[in-house]
């Protein structure tokens, strides 16, 4: 049986996603609700969607939705996340979450009602992401650097990225999530974070964060260096692990296409002796459609749910500790976006 889905939020991400679901054998969207009916009823027009609602506390109540996949902003996502475990439907939560404390109570909510929960981390579900896993021992080593960046330019200042009442972490949460979650994906799950150094850039106009760098060190002694951004000139999804035995790189670690094959790079040797080899992984589905194949398979599967819960955790904690060491340090500097005005002082 199809789980059959309500979608909270009506945004271009709900939108993108609505389309993948299309696509999944195990998923079918049923319901979507809104503050407003017409943009409700617009949406679902656009995507053959039967019910359209203007509360969603109202469409969790239908008996015919199973799960509820929550595309709404951070600063309301705890809320409605609970509200929908406690009507026994399993939650596929939008990311990043507003703190650590803020997911673990929405799991606790899941786990109170026996309903599953996920993510909507998409790229770890690719079979690229798996292969590479698969391949590090034996082509890399011990990963002792991972560096990766997720930039682009966010031309509208409009949007709600930029508010920060509504996505008080801005870039940092939106793209440095993926910068996060590399590290859980591509490092030793029993690594332990030692220390960490973030900074934050602001838009001058609207107290947005626009950008996000650091490094992390882990307990192994491996470190990563991560970059985020909304003010790119061009969009850059870098993503680079060294060890001894060699180096991967992926040009565009987040992006995995229907029917299209995705490459990494493997480079070896020295500057005289080097050698490369482009690896490719196909696959006949989007990552995001794997992703709803995948949440239909865990609901029924402890292990992975359990499992898929520790991953959230884990990315969450970087992510607030990132967060939590850039305000520390910008008490220390000031910093402001605008190219010739940015300045630094004590």
């Amino acid at each position: 049986m199809k789980l059959r889905w309500g979608f909270v939020g009506t945004g271009s991400i709900a939108g993108w996603m609505a389309s993948m679901m299309k696509e999944a054998d195990s998923s079918t969207l049923v319901a979507v609700s809104s503050r407003n009916m017409e943009t409700a009823r617009e949406f679902a027009a656009v995507h053959d969607i039967e019910n359209a609602f203007d509360s969603w506390s109202d469409m969790f109540a239908s008996d015919g939705i199973d799960a509820i996949y929550v595309a709404t902003p951070t600063s309301v996502r705890e809320e409605i996340c609970i509200a929908a475990a406690k009507h026994g439907k399993h939650v596929l939560g939008e990311k990043p979450f507003a703190s650590l404390a803020s997911l673990k109570r929405i799991v606790a909510a899941c786990r109170e009602n026996g309903v599953g929960f996920m993510d909507g981390t998409h790229f770890t579900h690719h079979p690229r992401t798996a292969a590479i896993q698969a391949a590090m021992q034996d082509r890399i080593g011990w990963v002792w650097s991972l560096d990766s960046a997720f930039q682009f330019d966010l031309a509208d200042h409009g949007n709600i990225r930029c508010n920060p009442r509504l996505e008080p972490l801005g870039a940092l949460g939106d793209a440095g999530w993926y910068n996060m979650r590399a590290m859980i994906e591509y490092l030793p799950s029993d690594v332990e974070l030692q220390s960490v150094s973030a900074y934050l850039r602001r838009d001058a106009g609207t107290g947005a964060v626009i950008s996000g760098s650091g490094v992390m060190l882990f307990d192994d002694g491996s470190t990563s260096t991560w970059n985020c951004g909304f003010d790119s000139g061009a969009v850059n999804m870098d993503l680079r692990l060294s060890g001894a035995k060699g180096v991967v790189s992926v040009d565009d670690f987040l992006s995995n296409g229907p029917g299209v094959a995705t490459i990494y790079t493997y480079e070896k040797g020295g500057f005289s002796d080097g050698t490369a080899e482009d690896i490719t992984v196909e696959s006949d589905q989007a990552s995001p459609v794997l992703m709803f194949e995948g949440f239909a398979t865990m609901v029924d599967n402890s292990d992975l749910l359990e499992r898929s819960i520790r991953r959230s955790e884990r990315t969450q904690a970087l992510l607030d500790a990132a967060w939590n060491n850039a305000l520390e340090n910008e008490k220390k500097i000031h910093v402001i976006s605008e190219p010739g005005t940015s300045a630094v002082s004590d």
